[in-house]
């Protein structure tokens, strides 16, 4: 996935595999996109996509069955989870009083709306205690300030015991679960330095070996150990320095192989890192992505982007994760290619309503 098709099948020159014209490399070392380009598309991408959004708020609806054991969690109580922590970041992101703050923040309201402020979430917990999922789920709201004391109560002697501390899980997710009780506010069931050295980012693994499940892998890592985005500073420096090395040629690969969800995870990635802004990659690859987007705000996951101008040209299990994180990786992108220019005393335009968190200390 790292490399760039200048050769179509049969030797083809001119064209990808699919068929269509080869394109040159978004990313070339040493060169970038024309200055200020990232910049030039992001509001617009912004907007499209969290109107597309709000205008199928509805799809993510929880059916009156969510509670039985034969509902698929994953068509039904994952986007909903994905909606309240994407639409929460792009609240805190966002400055207030524009529309983007306002539309995220009526996103969360509907999602938290839809578990019953809570008491729904409390009904999963009682049913699988054994499972993480309600935990993450719940925690995605109260990051954002949003409680349930009833849940709490039942959740505190449950994170206390022997399995939860136990639960077999891949690197990632333990860590993702760890920035789950730390936005809960309870102490954590292990320490999160000791878990990053154990994921496929924390090893600094061989950057050619990156493909797709590794890359999810390593995306998560850094919303987890990031509170997705929101503390920049808890990524220690030799992760820095690795991502800003590999990051515009994983992504240069993503947008030749069409995964434009996964193109989308790495720009957020790329916006999440401590200090300036790596404005090169974000300014080549920005504009690729915004070309994707359909103009109703929507953007696939992978493959050809669809010309059809009606307003569904997806299936949207083929598009909501890959839309909402087009516009949680903009609103990120914003930040951080704004704090950059005020650290350079350029002017920034619009400002948003989060600063950047103090320095913590570094997890090993």
């Amino acid at each position: 996935m790292t490399t760039t098709a200048t050769e179509g099948p049969q030797g083809r020159p001119g064209q990808d595999p699919q068929g269509r014209p080869a394109r040159e490399p978004a990313f070339t070392p040493g060169a970038s996109g024309a200055s200020g380009a990232a910049l030039a598309v992001l509001p617009g991408v912004l907007a499209s996509a969290l109107a597309w959004t709000d205008a199928h708020r509805t799809r993510f609806a929880l059916p009156d069955d969510v509670l039985e054991p034969h509902t698929q969690v994953n068509a039904t109580l994952k986007p909903l989870g994905e909606l309240a922590q994407l639409g929460s970041t792009i609240r805190r992101t966002t400055a207030p009083g524009t529309p983007e703050h306002e539309v995220a923040g009526d996103l969360v309201a509907y999602a938290w709306e839809q578990v019953h402020e809570g008491a729904l979430l409390l009904e999963l917990l009682r049913a699988e205690p054994f499972a993480a999922y309600p935990y993450e789920i719940y925690a995605a709201f109260a990051g954002y300030g949003l409680r349930h004391e009833g849940f709490e109560a039942l959740a505190r002697p449950l994170t206390a015991t022997r399995a939860w501390a136990h639960t077999e899980q891949h690197a990632n997710r333990q860590l993702g679960l760890v920035n789950s009780e730390r936005r809960v506010g309870v102490v954590t069931h292990t320490d999160a330095g000791g878990v990053l050295s154990r994921t496929w980012l924390g090893g600094l693994s061989e950057p050619w070996m990156f493909e797709g499940s590794s890359g999810y892998a390593l995306t998560h890592t850094v919303f987890h150990l990031t509170d997705w985005g929101r503390m920049p500073d808890r990524v220690p420096k030799k992760i820095d320095g690795y991502l800003r090395t590999w990051l515009p040629a994983w992504a240069d690969g993503c947008l030749e192989s069409g995964q434009w969800d996964l193109t989308g995870e790495l720009l957020a990635v790329a916006a999440s890192l401590p200090g300036p802004a790596p404005v090169e990659l974000l300014d080549a690859v920005w504009p690729v992505l915004a070309d994707v987007q359909h103009p109703t705000g929507c953007v696939p996951e992978t493959g050809v982007p669809a010309e059809d101008p009606s307003p569904d040209p997806y299936p949207f299990i083929d598009c909501y994760h890959s839309t909402l994180v087009t516009a949680f990786a903009a609103a990120l992108s914003l930040r951080s290619l704004r704090q950059t220019d005020e650290r350079a005393g350029r002017p920034t335009g619009e400002q948003t309503g989060e600063t950047t968190p103090g320095r913590e200390r570094h997890t090993p």
